[in-house]
């Protein structure tokens, strides 16, 4: 009873906890407790403001209790207004409800009377609005629930309201056997317009293959006819056309599209204050609340963890699932539950009667779901989770909406999550593909930025020609007005594009078993053209990139990377196709201060000819495999990028030499204007100015008592020392190319035309 005064005069309470706070600071300023009786002091405020939690904590029990209790009672029509008594309980299950959420007894005894029409729609709307979950929601309390549809008592619009509850709240049923055999019942609503975007959202988390009938698809068309090409409708068809393609005749768009309206909005902020309210609750019970496996995430379909009460055979007993025997689950059903999947032998065992979860989030952070993904083709699976995902994806975009920004950490931990699972599977997802082709338009370039331009790189093959106004253009725009970080993060990014598209063909030539008889030629066309394209146009923002960063060594390092993949496309890929780098990178890289630069750039000269090389061969014996030829434009570019390259490092010729039309060639008058001393020596291996240093610590080994630096005496014998010295300093691009290329351009010079000719 004391208890319970207390209660009832909070504000009393915390005044008289306030004062003697404020008094027991006061004494310590004065007298200056020992350290003993200040802990003391301590504990025993804290044990106060404990029992008063409690305090607090019983006296809203018990208010939840007779609120329950009263609409339990309910058995004939009541109305809301000058209703004290309604309207007192009403408040008390919705501020309750709202801050910790229901038990199942209660979510049962309120669906019943919301559902019943004993109440006023306004009071049903009101209490379907509070019905957030505090760990699951029974299966029996939902089919009662649907019972009361069959009664007719409650209006259209409640109905409506309680299939968008359903659907909302549809991973925290603990159990789906008795809503699966309610298919027949829901998808008779089909009928009803207003219901039937809703109706169609259920029967698509409901529906197994033994769900789809010819009645049913008969009865979709038909709907199809009299509405037109509604969403919702070709949502539920093409589900069925993967379960059974042989009963679905018509055709439906293979672009994926948003099915379905949102349904949980009204209850997804109340979901977020539950979630995070308590997550400072005991491991057993962070599984139950919200049907979480991971407190930290704010929102049910975040969960990727397999303790899901969609799947669980006895969500309210969590740790029952350790003593379950795996061959009586056999025993007694065919399907086998993911919760009790631990070991890939356990999935090689039950591989074909394998139960997936209804919520198609929770495969993403589990290896044997994804491997079984892997396995079985199966593209209902896939159009669940592409469904899901970009429902997630749209809805949480935190650049999208106002509200999403405090939530960002999330939803870059979320993107992570995706990413990794798009490099378990090999493949990107068509739904990323979407989001990214929206978004990116809208995006400053700053928010998720990794997390961003890791999905870019996972982006599915499809024509360049689709892919530049969405993802191009944006990006370029970006890229030229940000900072040196974000460009090189770009081009890390497009390089890992580059070579997923690459290892996406090298794969699908596996498949193929007789190349003359598949279709490869015209998918090698369209891969050589977006290849080529892409390729193309790193070479321009590559090219304006330099410019503006001043050719930093930074920046080319990651432009040279991305070449070093497209050097040996035709023969690391087999993929007909050479591009060579634009001047706006070559020379930059011929001309660097940098020494690693220009060891790249030999690695990279040297890998073209290789592969041109090789080219010719497979040309000159005619190869039936080769559906493509290089152009005599890429052999004659390679030719002058050589000569350019030779006469710089080894002729010391460059500004004579160089014929490329944007190369360094100047007149002589030009050069005498300089007034540089042996301005044809400055590019070569001794004085060029990313080796020079080099040469001077060679110098200084060979020609200790020299001091005067005097470069001419690498000459000769010499010369071919330090050489040596360079290769053993780690150069070994350098060693490549000139192995390669020097002697052949040697014996050429001694002719007439010192060309390279491959």
């Amino acid at each position: 009873m004391q208890q319970r005064e207390n209660a009832k005069n909070p504000k009393q309470a915390l005044q008289v906890r306030r004062s003697s706070l404020s008094a027991w600071q006061i004494g310590e300023r004065t007298a200056g407790p020992k350290p003993a009786d200040l802990k003391s002091a301590q504990k025993h405020e804290k044990g106060k403001q404990q029992s008063a939690s409690d305090e607090a904590d019983n006296s809203t029990q018990d208010h939840l209790e007779q609120a329950l209790t009263y609409f339990e009672r309910v058995k004939d029509y009541i109305p809301l207004k000058k209703n004290e008594v309604l309207q007192k309980h009403l408040a008390t299950v919705e501020s309750i409800a709202l801050q910790k959420g229901l038990s199942p007894e209660g979510l049962d005894v309120l669906l019943n009377v919301a559902l019943s029409g004993h109440l006023a729609d306004t009071v049903n709307t009101r209490i379907l609005k509070c019905l957030i979950p505090a760990s699951v929601i029974a299966e029996s309390s939902v089919v009662s629930a649907v019972s009361w549809l069959c009664v007719g008592k409650c209006s259209g619009s409640t109905q409506l309201l309680f299939l968008r509850w359903l659907i909302a709240m549809f991973d925290f049923v603990d159990h789906k056997e008795k809503l699966h055999a309610l298919y027949g019942f829901f998808f008779c609503s089909l009928q009803d317009e207003k219901l039937c975007p809703y109706v169609c959202h259920l029967l698509y988390l409901l529906t197994r293959r033994e769900s789809v009938k010819p009645f049913r698809v008969r009865r979709l068309v038909d709907l199809q006819a009299k509405m037109g090409m509604q969403p919702h409708l070709q949502a539920l068809l093409s589900l069925y056309k993967l379960f059974c393609p042989e009963l679905v005749s018509i055709t439906l768009p293979a672009k994926m599209k948003t099915y379905f309206k949102n349904s949980e909005s009204l209850w997804k902020a109340a979901i977020n204050t539950i979630r995070r309210r308590n997550q400072g609750t005991s491991p057993i019970s962070q599984q139950l609340i919200l049907g979480a496996g991971h407190p930290q995430s704010r929102k049910r379909k975040w969960n990727t963890q397999l303790i899901l009460p969609a799947c669980s055979t006895d969500t309210n007993n969590p740790t029952r699932s350790k003593d379950i025997n795996h061959a009586d689950i056999l025993s007694h059903s065919e399907s086998f539950p993911v919760e009790q999947l631990h070991t890939f032998s356990q999935l090689l065992q039950n591989i074909h009667h394998l139960e997936f979860p209804s919520q198609m989030g929770s495969v993403l952070r589990n290896s044997l779901l994804l491997h079984y993904i892997n396995c079985i083709k199966d593209e209902s699976i896939y159009l669940r989770l592409y469904y899901w995902m970009g429902q997630t994806l749209q809805e949480e975009c935190t650049w999208y909406k106002l509200d999403n920004q405090q939530y960002e950490e999330e939803f870059k931990d979320f993107l992570d999550i995706v990413y990794k699972t798009e490099c378990f599977l090999q493949e990107g997802f068509s739904s990323c593909e979407e989001f990214l082709y929206k978004s990116l338009p809208l995006w400053d370039g700053f928010c998720c930025r990794s997390q961003i331009l890791r999905l870019v790189s996972w982006i599915p093959l499809s024509s360049f020609s689709e892919m530049k106004p969405h993802l191009c253009e944006p990006l370029a725009q970006l890229f030229f007005t940000s900072s040196l970080y974000f460009k090189c993060s770009v081009l890390e990014s497009l390089k890992e594009l580059l070579q997923n598209w690459l290892n996406w063909h090298v794969m699908q030539l596996d498949v193929e078993s007789d190349p003359k008889i598949s279709p490869l030629n015209t998918t090698l066309s369209g891969l050589v053209n977006s290849v080529a394209e892409l390729i193309h146009f790193v070479g321009w923002i590559a090219t304006v990139a330099l410019r503006l960063e001043n050719n930093t060594t930074f920046l080319l390092y990651f432009i040279l990377d991305f070449y070093e993949t497209v050097c040996d496309v035709y023969l690391k890929y087999n993929l007909p196709l050479l591009v060579m780098p634009p001047p706006g990178v070559f020379y930059p890289a011929l001309l660097s201060m940098d020494a690693v630069s220009l060891n790249q750039l030999c690695y990279i000269m040297y890998r073209y000819r290789t592969n041109l090389v090789a080219a010719k061969e497979n040309e000159l014996i005619k190869k039936t495999i080769l559906q493509f030829k290089f152009s005599s434009q890429t052999y004659q570019e390679y030719n002058q990028y050589i000569m350019a390259m030779v006469g710089c490092l080894w002729t010391s010729s460059a500004f004579q030499k160089d014929i490329h039309p944007q190369g360094i060639r100047l007149d002589p008058e030009v050069l005498k204007k300089t007034r540089v001393q042996e301005v044809r020596n400055s590019f070569n291996i001794v004085h060029h100015p990313a080796l020079m240093g080099y040469a001077i610590l060679f110098l200084q080994q060979a020609w200790p008592e020299d001091k005067t630096l005097n470069f001419n005496l690498i000459k000769g014998r010499q010369w071919n020392w330090y050489l040596e010295y360079l290769y053993v300093q780690g150069l070994q691009g350098l060693k490549l190319f000139i192995e390669s290329s020097i002697n052949r351009v040697s014996q050429v010079s001694q002719t007439k035309s010192g060309n390279v000719q491959v």
